[in-house]
C-alpha cells in the first residue's frame, strides 16, 4: 500500500449505507483520498501488516454531513433581523443590507465564518446559493472543504450582475474556472419563481442538461406563492416550471412547505429532490414541509440549514434532530422518519441530490474519505444503547472531535486546519460593527 495509508479504528462505525447498520470495533482503511477497506479492527494487522493505525477511541465514525442548502456568507447577518415574516425580513432588512454591503470582501469574510462553523459541526460539504460564487469557491477550497456553489440568477440588479445575460455569463465563467477543482463544483441557483423570468428558467434548463449540473431553487416556501404565481403567470409554480423544462431530477426544490397531495405525487413522479430546512421554515413561520408523506412516496429528501440569517445556526446535528421530530409531530406518526432515515437525509441523500453520491455521503469502499468522529462519552449521550439514535436525538456538535475531507484532517482539537479561526472571528466582529452601525442609522 501507499505510504500514506492508515487504518482508523473506532468503537463504532456508522456507514449509512446500508441504512441503520452499525459496526462495532471496526476499522476504516484510508489510502490517499479514498476509503479502501472496512473491516474488523482485529483483522487489520494480518491484512495490512505494518500499516499506520490510529485508535480514535470511544467515537462513532460516520460520513460528513452534507448541508444541502445554505447561504454561507449570510453568517455575517446572523441575528440582524429576527422574528419577522419572510417578505418583511427580505424586503425591509436583508435585501437593503445586501445592496449596501455585499461584495467580494463581505462574501469572503462571511463564508470563512460559515466554513469554520460548519467544519466544527461535522459538515464536510455544503450547497451554497449566494452572490460572488467565485469567492465562495476559493474560500471552500482554501479550507479543504467540499462545496457546490450556485450560479445566481435573479431578475433584479445586484452587486454580482445587472442583467439576465450578465448573470448567465458570469456564472458560466465560474463553472468553467472550476472544472478541474477537486473539491468545488457548480449548480444553477435561480432565487425563486417570483424573482426569475420564464426566459431565464428555460435557458438554464437547457444549459443544466448540457453541463450536467443541478438547479437549486427556493420553491413553495411560504403562503401566497401559489396565488402570486397564478396572478403573475396564470399558472401554479409547479405547472410553470414543468412547462419551462425545469421540473425533473435536476431540480433541488428547497423548502416546499405549500404542497398538496397532488403536488407531492407530481414531485415524486418527476424525480425532484426536496431540500428540507425545518428551523428556518419554523422561525419565519413559512410552513412545514410534509416530509413523512414525501418520504412515503419515495422522494429523495435532504436537509439544509438555510443561511444563518434565518436559522440562526449552521448546525446539522440540530437540523437533523428537528427534521426527525417535526416529521413525527406533523404527521401524527411516531414511526415517521426514524433516526436512521434522518441520518441518511443529512448525509447520503444530500450527496444524492447533488449528484455526488458515487463519491461521498456514506462510508463505502472507493468513496472519498469525508469523515466525522463523534465522541459518545459525554454524560448526555450515555449509556449508548443505540448509536444512531444517540447521534440523531442526543448528540450536539460540540462532540465532534475530528473531521476529514478527502482523507485530510480539516478540523481537530477545536480548530480548523487551513483557516485561522481567531483571524476569521476578528474579521466577523469588524463586519458586525459595520452592519449594526448602518442598521441603526436607517431606523
Amino acid at each position: 500500500m501507499a505510504a500514506d495509508a492508515r487504518a482508523l479504528l473506532a468503537r463504532w462505525i456508522v456507514p449509512v449505507q446500508p441504512e441503520n447498520e452499525v459496526l462495532e470495533e471496526h476499522a476504516l482503511v484510508v489510502e490517499g483520498e479514498r476509503i479502501v477497506d472496512l473491516l474488523p479492527g482485529s483483522a487489520v494487522a494480518s491484512r495490512y501488516p505494518g500499516i499506520e493505525c490510529e485508535d480514535l477511541g470511544d467515537v462513532a465514525l460516520m460520513p460528513g454531513f452534507v448541508n444541502a442548502h445554505t447561504h454561507s456568507a449570510m453568517a455575517l447577518m446572523r441575528g440582524l433581523a429576527d422574528d419577522l415574516p419572510l417578505m418583511r425580513w427580505l424586503e425591509d432588512h436583508i435585501w437593503p443590507t445586501e445592496q449596501r454591503w455585499v461584495g467580494p470582501e463581505f462574501v469572503r469574510a462571511g463564508t470563512e465564518l460559515a466554513v469554520v462553523e460548519m467544519l466544527a459541526g461535522g459538515t464536510t460539504c455544503f450547497n451554497d446559493n449566494y452572490f460572488f460564487p467565485d469567492v465562495t469557491a476559493a474560500t471552500a477550497s482554501r479550507a479543504g472543504m467540499r462545496a457546490v456553489v450556485g450560479m445566481p440568477v435573479i431578475s433584479l440588479p445586484t452587486a454580482w450582475a445587472e442583467t439576465e445575460d450578465e448573470y448567465f455569463s458570469r456564472g458560466l465563467q465560474v463553472h468553467q474556472d472550476l472544472l478541474t477543482d477537486p473539491l468545488v463544483s457548480t449548480a444553477f441557483a435561480p432565487h425563486a419563481p417570483y424573482t426569475v423570468s420564464d426566459s431565464a428558467f428555460a435557458r438554464m434548463a437547457e444549459l443544466a442538461e448540457e453541463m450536467d449540473v443541478p438547479i437549486h431553487l427556493h420553491l413553495l416556501e411560504a403562503k401566497g406563492e401559489v396565488e402570486g404565481s397564478r396572478e403573475q403567470h396564470g399558472k401554479h409554480p409547479i405547472d410553470r416550471l414543468a412547462a419551462l423544462g425545469v421540473l425533473g431530477p435536476r431540480l433541488l426544490a428547497v423548502h416546499m412547505t405549500q404542497l398538496t397531495e397532488a403536488d407531492m405525487d407530481r414531485v415524486a413522479r418527476a424525480g425532484v429532490h426536496v431540500i428540507h430546512c425545518p428551523a428556518s421554515n419554523l422561525k419565519l413561520a413559512s410552513g412545514i414541509c410534509p416530509v413523512a408523506a414525501l418520504d412515503q412516496r419515495g422522494v429523495n429528501i435532504a436537509i439544509g440549514t438555510d443561511g444563518a440569517a434565518s436559522n440562526n445556526t449552521l448546525d446539522m446535528f440540530a437540523e437533523m434532530r428537528l427534521a426527525a421530530l417535526l416529521a413525527k409531530g406533523a404527521s401524527g406518526d411516531p414511526e415517521a422518519i426514524p433516526a436512521a432515515r434522518a441520518l441518511s437525509m443529512a448525509t447520503l441523500n444530500g450527496a444524492r441530490a447533488l449528484s455526488l453520491d458515487e463519491r461521498i455521503g456514506s462510508l463505502e469502499i472507493g468513496k472519498f474519505a469525508d469523515l466525522v468522529a463523534v465522541r459518545l462519552d459525554a454524560a448526555h449521550t450515555l449509556p449508548v444503547h443505540h448509536v444512531i439514535s444517540q447521534l440523531v436525538y442526543a448528540c450536539s456538535r460540540s462532540q465532534v472531535s475530528q473531521v476529514w475531507v478527502g482523507g485530510r484532517v480539516v478540523y481537530e482539537a477545536g480548530a480548523t486546519t487551513y483557516l485561522d479561526g481567531d483571524k476569521v472571528a476578528i474579521r466577523a466582529r469588524e463586519w458586525g460593527r459595520r452592519l449594526r452601525r448602518t442598521n441603526s442609522q436607517s431606523e
